[in-house]
């Protein structure tokens, strides 16, 4: 069933699918405004009113929003990116008056005890904490940093301990007063529901959402490159060495996708099969693809031992530059079926295609079709795949190296291979 949009009078756009082969929805409200959107004294605050918002209401209390969710079986989440604020549940069919009733209550009602702000500063320095224990968290969020130094979109998600500590309440009440408007929001939902009467019930819900807020002045994000290198004693040396990359509606998105998936998105993709299965040089190696509304970034992460390296890192040089000399027919055609059939696939999750018709829907002013889709990853041949690597790879590099990587060669070095 074709996705049905509606713009409700205070500028609330409402998404919803129907799947009658299912028993449950998905749904949840994506805010526009995320990491990006805050003032580095405050960075952190964004992921810190995601956790607030479950806080407490003039209703409920915390227990009382976890308990009301959990005696109908569903399940309540939340997730804070770069750009996007993310407040969700999936329960079963009959009950999603409930979850809808919840929602939109924490994202109009909430309080921000002081008390329970005391709390989760302490919740979300540990999360801080744990993170930087993550040899994965680090390295790509000092990748994100020397990508876009001294930017909003290049700062952590979690944000820094210290500004975490110094939160005040009126700070975060004030950061969603300035953001979290209804024309800067969607509601979606998927599963088996009718989206008239879901339409009408969200409508009721969201009744006392600010129809206007001021621009969030965010500034374009401008890719630098560079680099961070920090010696750790760890058992593997890990890696991130990337590029600029292309935004959302850059007419290469497409391209960058297929081109990543073809080099490192799978078993028989060229860095899988050199690096770990020729060469036996790393366990996990593999490219990755972001994008964003302006910009985007293109890498590949490589977990390695010590002696490996100085041999590990020119080889995916050279394994990237060997992609603007010539791509395979066969390869290509597995790229594009590897992207299809995860796109299908991730459908069949009502949560997926919930995400996913939010997404779109705040990206692009439209939920796409999934034929829209597919022909635009077919319509990606072999010169596509070549041109967006050379325009990548005209890019300063950004590298991001932590663990035993002393014998990883100067970032010089590595700069003047792609030269």
């Amino acid at each position: 069933m074709t996705a049905v949009v509606t713009t409700l009078p205070n500028g609330l756009r409402v998404v919803v699918q129907r799947m009658d082969t299912v028993e449950t929805v998905s749904l949840g409200v994506w805010v526009a405004v995320g990491t990006r959107h805050e003032q580095p004294e405050i960075n952190g605050v964004a992921h810190m009113l995601e956790h607030m918002a479950f806080k407490g209401t003039k209703m409920r209390s915390a227990r009382g929003i976890a308990e009301e969710i959990e005696a109908v079986g569903g399940h309540l989440n939340a997730h804070t990116s770069r750009e996007f604020t993310a407040f969700h549940a999936s329960v079963l069919k009959a009950d999603v008056a409930v979850a809808v009733d919840i929602i939109a209550d924490i994202l109009q009602n909430s309080v921000f005890d002081e008390a329970e702000l005391t709390r989760e500063r302490v919740v979300i320095t540990q999360e801080i904490g744990e993170a930087a224990d993550m040899p994965d968290d680090v390295i790509f969020d000092a990748f994100q940093a020397a990508a876009f130094p001294g930017q909003p979109i290049g700062r952590p998600i979690l944000g820094e301990a210290e500004i975490i500590e110094s939160l005040q309440r009126h700070q975060i009440m004030d950061y969603m007063g300035r953001h979290y408007a209804a024309p800067r929001m969607v509601v979606a939902a998927a599963g088996n529901l009718d989206p008239g009467r879901f339409t009408e019930m969200v409508a009721k819900a969201f009744v006392a959402l600010p129809s206007s807020a001021p621009e969030n002045g965010t500034a374009p994000a401008i890719y630098r490159g560079g680099e961070f290198r920090e010696t750790r004693d760890l058992e593997q040396a890990h890696l991130v060495l990337g590029f600029a990359g292309v935004s959302y509606a850059d007419p290469d998105f497409f391209a960058v996708q297929v081109m990543s998936t073809l080099l490192g998105g799978g078993m028989s993709s060229r860095l899988f099969q050199e690096i770990r299965e020729s060469r036996g040089l790393a366990y996990t190696i593999y490219s990755w693809s972001a994008s964003y509304l302006d910009t985007g970034l293109f890498g590949v992460y490589a977990g390695t031992g010590q002696e490996q390296l100085a041999e590990l890192v020119p080889l995916v040089c050279d394994e990237l530059i060997k992609v603007t000399e010539s791509v395979g027919e066969a390869e290509l055609a597995r790229a594009r079926a590897q992207m299809k059939a995860g796109m299908l696939m991730s459908l069949e999750s009502t949560y997926s295609r919930c995400e996913q018709l939010a997404r779109q829907l705040l990206i692009f002013g439209r939920p796409l079709e999934i034929s829209e889709i597919v022909g635009k990853i077919d319509a990606v041949d072999a010169e596509a795949v070549r041109r967006v690597v050379t325009r990548i790879l005209k890019s300063r590099p950004t590298l991001s190296a932590l663990g035993p990587v002393s014998g990883l060669e100067s970032f010089d070095q590595i700069v003047a291979r792609f030269n």
